[in-house]
């Protein structure tokens, strides 16, 4: 992926603050947050949120909010479900779930919540 190529098809300004993010982004499994990487890019929190929501518009990374209240963004490539965990928060991208389908609706995002496997075996960590 030419995260250069990227921007410039969305008609966007090339900007190291939008490579640096989008390059970070391409290399993750699975959705993060500002907390997450704000140690990891050379960018305040303002330019953070002001390039990722010029992202989000443009369609390029989507996002959803946690149990955690925090919001997790990740390039927008394929549609997928996601998994959140109840105890640890822990999330997941699930790659093999069938899309929902609902007649006369376009779902955008599909987020299923629970017990990760971890959580589930763990003995210290069952819900009471």
């Amino acid at each position: 992926m030419q995260i250069k190529n990227i921007i410039e098809e969305k008609n966007l300004k090339v900007t190291t603050a939008r490579k640096e993010l989008l390059a970070l982004l391409s290399t993750q499994h699975k959705p993060i947050s500002f907390e997450d990487i704000k140690d990891k890019i050379s960018m305040d929190k303002a330019t953070f949120y002001r390039n990722i929501s010029k992202f989000e518009s443009e369609s390029i990374v989507s996002s959803f909010e946690s149990n955690d209240k925090k919001r997790y963004y990740e390039l927008q490539e394929s549609p997928h479900a996601h998994f959140i965990c109840n105890q640890c928060s822990n999330i997941e991208c699930l790659e093999n779930v069938v899309p929902l389908e609902l007649e006369g609706h376009t779902v955008m995002d599909v987020i299923y919540k629970g017990m990760c496997k971890s959580c589930t075996t763990s003995p210290d960590t069952k819900e009471k």
